[in-house]
């Protein structure tokens, strides 16, 4: 042991008489027990930790609180910044498809300003031109949106699918102006002018879905986001009526009106035939017909313009009576080309009237400048059965 040693056990050895002589004889300890050294002998000294190990202690302590503050205020900074970023990235996508929904609308409303019945060349004008001021202003939002960096290819796209819409509306009106003073005889040109100029707004429905939507899911799957949806916009609805043939009835449909402003020539649609779904049966006027409900209930009917003139907003309606209720559904086809026939389907039905006999009631609205409607409706006797 050293010198060092033996002092630290003689402090310890008289500080730890003296704390017992204050503090009195414990119990067993006689009062006249004799101060001399024949007594129990002598007591062992107590050690004591170094001086140096407490301080070192609490300063380990100390280290180990610091480093678990910054591991916790690290792990909330990055959780903050995790937040942060699926905010940006929601926000941007939010913003997008608010965006598209208006782009979507207008091509809708593009499709019913096409499919006016009696719409003359003035209005037209009038109208696209409203249409695209509201295209372009879109546009305009679009590009001027603050998306995170990674998103910002996938959003050029969108501009550029949403400047293809302005592009192609443009064309139309453009188009309609320079063929207003044209003999009918160029008609067929103009429809092709027209369609040309339409396919541009298909386009954008291409670029819209292949490039935005396609490169902001990989984008947001790369940054660990994919649960946010990407939204779409679908600015033709019906492709069938930019075609070259049906831009041609409708710029023949509006110099008429422009010309005339009353139909001209023979108007007229007829109810083809209803088949029932899933089971195929085509209904009969004649003969009742027993259909298995079901949830997959579903009636076609098949209108067929009969006419010489191309039809527009044609109403289809069906009725099933049901004492003071009857289960009535409605649909419209928005244009009906000469000699065409389409399908207009009607389902989910709600309960129909189950073993009674009853019937099944369907009619087309007649046409403006239809003189013979008698093809126009039919009541077909039926029977629902539940198997």
């Amino acid at each position: 042991m050293s010198s060092h040693d033996d002092d630290i056990l003689d402090f310890d050895f008289f500080e730890d008489d003296a704390t017992r002589e204050a503090q009195g004889p414990t119990r067993g300890e006689g009062s006249g027990r004799p101060s001399g050294g024949g007594g129990g002998g002598p007591r062992r000294p107590r050690l004591s930790a170094p001086h140096g190990i407490t301080p070192l202690l609490r300063l380990i302590g100390l280290v180990a609180f610091a480093i678990l503050v910054v591991v916790l205020l690290a792990v909330w900074v990055q959780g903050c910044a995790g937040d942060k970023k699926r905010s940006n990235y929601t926000s941007a996508m939010t913003d997008l498809g608010t965006i598209g929904s208006s782009s979507a609308k207008i091509g809708s409303s593009l499709a019913e300003l096409l499919t006016t019945p009696g719409l003359k060349q003035a209005e037209l004008e009038t109208s696209l031109g409203g249409l695209i001021q509201r295209q372009q202003q879109d546009v305009d939002s679009a590009t001027g949106l603050d998306v995170p960096g990674p998103l910002r290819p996938a959003t050029d796209h969108a501009v550029e699918a949403l400047q293809l819409r302005v592009t192609g509306m443009q064309g139309l009106l453009d188009t309609f102006k320079a063929t207003k003073d044209d003999d009918s005889k160029n008609a067929t040109a103009a429809g092709e002018k027209l369609a040309e100029q339409a396919r541009l707004l298909d386009a954008s429905d291409v670029v819209w879905q292949a490039l935005f939507r396609t490169q902001a899911e990989a984008t947001l799957q790369d940054e660990g986001l994919g649960d946010i949806t990407t939204p779409p916009s679908v600015f033709v609805e019906n492709v069938e009526l930019y075609s070259a043939r049906s831009m041609t009835a409708i710029w023949l449909r509006i110099h008429g009106a422009s010309t005339g402003g009353t139909p001209s020539g023979v108007h007229g649609t007829g109810l083809d035939k209803v088949v029932v779904q899933p089971a195929g049966t085509q209904l009969s006027t004649d003969t009742e017909t027993t259909i298995k409900a079901s949830t997959d209930l579903a009636f076609d009917v098949y209108v067929k313009n009969t006419g010489d003139n191309q039809e527009v907003r044609i109403e289809v309606s069906l009725t099933i009576p049901k004492g003071t209720t009857p289960i009535v559904k409605k649909q419209t086809i928005d244009l009906l080309d000469i000699g065409e026939t389409k399908t207009v389907t009607f389902k989910d039905f709600p309960a129909v009237p189950f073993g009674e006999k009853t019937t099944v009631q369907v009619s087309v609205k007649p046409v403006s400048g239809e003189q013979n409607t008698s093809n126009n409706s039919a009541e077909y006797p039926v029977i629902f059965s539940l198997g």
